[in-house]
């Protein structure tokens, strides 16, 4: 049953036959000639498809005489027109539609004529059109199996009396691929017509357009079909009983269109009958997506989306993906709409996201504006997560599909990142706030009881506890989203553990009793930073340096140089901060010679976070140090200034680090020109 389906559906003439109606080789022929030909087409596609061995010799005996080419196009023209009847045709349908109630377009519609829906009409019509499409597609496949026998035939059998091969005779006559050609008019037919019966009936374009992966589905199935069928074909063509017949050695690896232009796609031809159907409904999707977050941003609102809200939002999202999932071309295009709500939803948030003076104050309780964020941010947590089940429902669909989805929930995450960062931010400074304060402590006095068991922690380190713990419980606590929150503060833990140890280090004078109650602060500061993070071990690196750190202060200078932990855990320009503290006041730090506050110092170290910047610096000091007490005609250098060379030496001598000479000229393009003569 072929194209005549296509007539039958919509009651529109089918123009046949891949080279234009009636057979071009016809006209050429008269009399006994053109009746003959006639005869011998019909004998020979009534003969096709009844097995290889017997479409053989069908062809032997209509074939011969130099007519083979006017025949096949006859034949072809018959497989495209042939068939039997469709249980409904176009009439039927649409005096369906009329009784359905204003399906028929205003053109063909009597004017002033009012029509109202039929209850149970519509559902009736829907199921006859779509059985009527399903039976299309029986027509078409049958057809092509025809014509794709034919072709196979033809490519291997010869003319008896000239010993041409058929397909030769076809190729002069300039059409190669007679399967190509009657599938370009099949398509060609299907797109014309469906797009009359569109024009014709506003109930069917309905059809089309809102129950398009419906039709897309009964598209792909022919094809299917079509595909499987090429491929049982080459088994019983290598099973076949006639030695002179193999089909299957030259066509093995080739597709239905064995002969198709390279640039042709016969999928692709398929399916761009569709491709108006599949425009207006991704557009009616995308509306159909859009429409609840619309409706829970409205203009001039400040509350964000509720949960209720969300999920129904999420659902109409999941819902659309599902019923992509028919085809995998359509799925990525469903899965770009997708994409394109959430980013949708991502700026309706930010337009309500508080971003006034206010936004990152650590002063007093959560301002208004502040809570409204909290309530953004958590929304777009939920969305994010729940788009993550979502996300893995399309685990088995095309892989461009779940980029396209991924990428949109990154933008969901930049989004909340940027949204806490201020209050972040705020919090991280008001730490270096007080740590600053640790300067302003007086840290030089000595023991002043040896059997003195407790030492309380300083001023500055309990400020700092009662800050953390008060930021985490009221600027924190609402966050729903725990992992994210503690993410983000983690990192200002392992920051604030950083910089405690940088300003311990550089720490002066530093007297015996001080060195006591900074080591009872470095055990507070574990507790300190605990409500930031969920286990205080989990900080990494900055959690074992300041485990490390704290015996350094007891340590002898001789045995810090051999110490395993220096270089490892604690950088060498940490332990050399140290060291400038055990020295005498002429031994200057490098931002005491520099006249740098600490404030500017510290800025500086996170300026230039590699060693080599660091030692070039600390280098330039102790150079400048010789150079004062050669000015002043000292006899000897303090003993702390050998074991700071020594620890130099060390640094400049790992493999990682590198080399000394570079440490010099660093140095002198930070302060001025130095040498080194005699610096060991």
């Amino acid at each position: 049953m072929g194209l005549v389906a296509v007539r039958f559906v919509f009651n529109v003439p089918v123009r046949c036959g891949g080279s234009g109606g009636s057979g071009r080789g016809l006209s050429l022929i008269d009399g006994e000639g053109r009746s003959g030909v006639l005869r011998r087409s019909g004998v020979l596609r009534r003969s096709v498809g009844r097995g290889v061995a017997w479409d053989a010799a069908a062809v032997r005996r209509n074939c011969g005489g130099g007519c083979v080419s006017v025949c096949v196009q006859e034949v072809v023209r018959l497989c495209v027109c042939s068939g039997g009847c469709v249980s409904v045709c176009v009439q039927e349908l649409v005096c369906l539609c009329v009784s359905s109630g204003g399906c028929v377009s205003s053109g063909v519609r009597a004017p002033g004529r009012a029509l109202l829906p039929t209850p149970g009409s519509t559902a009736q019509f829907r199921a006859t059109l779509w059985t009527s499409l399903e039976k299309l597609m029986d027509q078409i496949c049958a057809a092509c199996r025809q014509v794709q026998h034919l072709q196979k035939v033809l490519i291997k059998k010869r003319d008896p009396v000239s010993h041409v091969c058929f397909i030769d005779e076809i190729i002069k006559d300039g059409q190669p691929d007679i399967l190509c050609t009657f599938w370009t008019d099949v398509t060609n037919t299907l797109s014309q017509q469906f797009h009359r019966a569109s024009e014709t009936s506003s109930f069917l374009k309905q059809a089309f357009e809102g129950e398009f992966p419906k039709l897309l589905r009964l598209f792909n199935d022919l094809w299917r079909r079509l595909q499987q069928y090429n491929g049982s074909l080459q088994g019983a063509a290598a099973s076949s009983t006639d030695p002179g017949l193999d089909l299957s050695s030259d066509s093995e690896g080739h597709d239905l269109f064995t002969y198709a232009k390279h640039d042709y796609n016969p999928e692709s031809a398929l399916k761009s009958c569709l491709e108006p159907y599949e425009a207006a409904y991704l557009s009616k999707s995308l509306s159909r997506l859009f429409d609840p977050i619309n409706l829970v941003f409205p203009v001039g609102g400040h509350s964000p989306p509720s949960s209720e809200e969300l999920d129904s939002i999420v659902r109409t999202i999941s819902s659309e993906l599902s019923v992509a999932s028919v085809d995998p071309q359509l799925s990525l295009s469903m899965a770009k709409n997708a994409a394109k709500t959430v980013k949708l939803f991502c700026v309706k948030s930010e337009q309500l996201l508080y971003t006034g003076p206010h936004s990152s104050q650590v002063i007093g309780s959560l301002t208004e504006g502040q809570r409204r964020n909290v309530g953004v941010v958590n929304s777009l947590h939920w969305l994010h997560q729940d788009m993550l089940k979502v996300l893995s429902g399309l685990g088995s669909g095309p892989v461009a599909a779940v980029e396209a989805l991924s990428s949109s929930l990154q933008d969901v995450q930049l989004l909340m990142s940027s949204a806490v960062q201020p209050l972040l931010q705020s919090v991280s400074d008001s730490i270096h706030a007080i740590l600053l304060t640790l300067h302003q402590e007086d840290f030089s006095g000595g023991l002043s009881s040896a059997e003195r068991p407790d030492v309380p922690c300083s001023l500055y380190m309990k400020e700092l506890q009662s800050f953390i713990s008060r930021v985490m419980s009221e600027y924190f606590q609402s966050y729903q989203c725990h992992d994210f929150i503690y993410h983000r503060t983690e990192t200002i833990a392992q920051r604030t553990i950083e910089l405690f140890i940088r300003h311990a280090s550089l720490l002066r004078p530093l007297g015996e009793g001080g060195k006591m109650r900074l080591a009872a602060d470095f055990a507070q500061m574990e507790m300190a930073v605990a409500p930031l993070c969920r286990r205080v071990s989990d900080l990494g690196r900055p959690y074992r340096m300041l485990r490390s750190f704290r015996p350094l202060l007891f340590q002898a200078s001789e045995l810090l140089v051999y110490n395993p932990a220096v270089g490892d855990l604690v950088p060498y320009s940490t332990v050399l901060h140290l060291l400038f503290s055990r020295g005498p006041p002429e031994l200057k730090g490098p931002h005491q010679r520099a006249e740098w506050s600490i404030t500017r110092y510290v800025q500086w170290l996170d300026g230039h976070p590699a060693e080599r910047d660091r030692l070039a610096l600390i280098r330039a000091s102790l150079e400048a140090y010789v150079q004062s007490v050669r000015a002043r005609q000292g006899k000897e250098f303090t003993p702390i200034y050998p074991i700071m060379l020594q620890l130099l030496q060390r640094a400049s001598s790992e493999p990682h680090r590198d080399p000394t000479r570079n440490l010099v000229s660093s140095a002198s393009s930070l302060f001025g020109p130095v040498t080194s003569e005699d610096l060991f």
